[in-house]
């Protein structure tokens, strides 16, 4: 059973949202269509600008391209209303409340990207694109927290992108491409490539960003030459840079996913499956099971399949991977230290959990000399987020470092009041803070009465920044392995040198 956090992290929120209305009346400006290479699209008008939200950027993936390439869209003449969010491929409830609003809507339509623009007719605006985390198996691209006013703003674009899931994005399937939400990133940036300016965006400015699941995507993009020339920049919060994972690793979890449900890993065999069945299939695979059967905890995920992605993380922190492209990346101060407390207060429930297992086998007196003060269960949380978070984002930014590419570090340690998280920065807690979206639904039970806007305000301006200049400003240096200074973001956020040299010769 994953912990409570995670559990609100990948719930459905708004399962009964209706997909895209009907078209509009002509009373609307003609100033909120917008034509795209496919056809003209009417968007939402809104105090910040305009809202396209659900543009199509490749067919639905059902029939025989459910496990397919993305194709392109079938034009259209007539123009469609964009005027509400599209359907998600987030589907099934998972529990309670989760940490980021992360509704569900029903549709086959998929394959679409949200746009927020200040205004279609600017020209030249740099453009930010988000890609949603939830664990490759979750979350949804019509998140408030996701909203891009405040960026518009701020003279930034902001696309927001839906991707296949779980079992349909990633599973290694005979008779299908690997890698297929990977796939689905090439196509919605190619889309941004070929269609932004329309929007008032530039792409040669484009930043690819993500949280989570999502900055893993980012990292995945760096390893995947089809997207060489997609992005100039990345921003990697609190990403799964552990992926992508190796060919074996891919393989293995097709084969569990055959052992464990009795039917083969093909394209064949899945493609005329309900749904359900195949989300039910899904549940079997991730299932708590026995010692090595036991599912890796981001199995669906990224991974080498030696084609589109030619490399694992480890190579990849070798080779230069991403060149020169800039990178901004990070992580909050305590990701997953609430699966421990977790774990103290039910063992029994607890235990089987992919996110507290990952502390398995970790010495903690070793940590107690990088976490002065920590109690027991303090530094078992500390363990696991360090090891699926924290240490290797740090160790992507040294390699990094070390072969001379742009890169700047942060950590997040504001903590929340909120009875939800009280005393911690945990995972996605930085979010609301970059968006700057203080006020949006959620933030309150998530962060507590009176977050700081102070702090969104500098950590918003520092991302602004990035995505227009490939840089977060002149009072923020790129981190560098004779200094290694980062950003710390708090109520007093300042530049500390080596603030990790405790924790060194853990994460290394």
């Amino acid at each position: 059973m994953l912990n409570a956090h995670i559990k609100r992290r990948m719930v459905l929120l708004g399962a009964g949202a209706l997909a895209v209305a009907a078209a509009c009346s002509t009373e609307r400006s003609s100033s909120d269509v917008v034509r795209t290479i496919y056809g003209p699209v009417r968007g939402k008008r809104r105090d910040t600008g305009i809202a396209f939200l659900g543009v199509p950027f490749a067919r639905p993936p059902v029939g025989e391209l459910r496990f397919a390439a993305p194709a392109p869209p079938a034009p259209w003449t007539e123009t469609l209303d964009c005027t509400a969010y599209g359907p998600t491929a987030q589907r099934k409830p998972m529990g309670e409340v989760t940490t980021i609003p992360e509704p569900s809507i029903p549709g086959d339509a998929i394959l679409s990207v949200n746009v927020f623009t200040p205004d279609p007719a600017a020209r030249g605006l740099p453009v930010l694109v988000w890609i949603h985390g939830g664990g490759f198996v979750a979350g949804s691209p019509a998140s408030p927290w996701y909203d891009g006013a405040a960026f518009n703003r701020d003279g930034v674009v902001v696309v927001s992108v839906g991707y296949r899931l779980g079992i349909d994005g990633f599973l290694h399937l005979e008779g299908a491409p690997d890698n297929r939400a990977v796939l689905d990133w090439v196509a919605a940036l190619q889309w941004v490539r070929d269609n932004i300016a329309s929007f008032g965006g530039d792409p040669a400015k484009v930043t690819v960003a993500g949280q989570s699941a999502g900055g893993g995507a980012v990292w995945a993009l760096m390893a995947t030459p089809s997207a060489r020339g997609l992005f100039r920049a990345g921003i990697c919060a609190s990403g799964a840079v552990t992926q992508p994972n190796d060919l074996a690793a891919g393989l293995a979890v097709a084969d569990l996913f055959t052992r464990r449900t009795g039917v083969p890993a093909t394209a064949a065999a899945l493609r005329a499956l309900p749904e359900n069945t195949v989300l039910d299939m899904q549940d079997k695979l991730q299932a708590p099971g026995p010692g090595s059967e036991t599912v890796p905890m981001l199995g669906l995920a990224p991974f080498a399949d030696g084609k589109l992605i030619p490399e694992a993380t480890p190579a990849m922190l070798k080779n230069k991977a991403g060149g020169d492209i800039p990178l901004m990346l990070g992580f909050t101060r305590h990701e997953f230290n609430m699966a421990a407390t977790m774990l103290a207060q039910n063992p029994g429930a607890a235990a089987a959990s992919p996110i507290a297992q990952a502390g398995n086998g970790v010495d903690l007196d070793t940590y107690r000399a990088a976490y002065p003060g920590a109690d027991a269960t303090e530094l078992a949380g500390q363990a696991i987020s360090d090891t699926i978070i924290r240490g290797p984002s740090y160790q992507v930014a040294e390699a990094r470092a070390r072969l001379n590419q742009p890169t700047w570090l942060y950590e997040f340690v504001w903590t929340s009041t909120a009875p939800m998280f009280n005393g911690m920065a945990a995972h996605c807690l930085d979010l609301p803070f970059a968006f700057d979206l203080l006020r949006a639904p959620g933030v309150t039970e998530a962060e507590g009465a009176a977050p700081p806007q102070a702090l969104a305000d500098a950590m918003h301006a520092a991302w602004v920044s990035f995505i227009k200049d490939a840089a977060p400003g002149p009072n923020w240096p790129r981190y560098t392995l004779d200094k290694r200074q980062t950003m710390i973001w708090s109520d007093q956020s300042h530049l500390e040198s080596d603030p990790f040299a405790q924790q060194r010769r853990i994460w290394n």
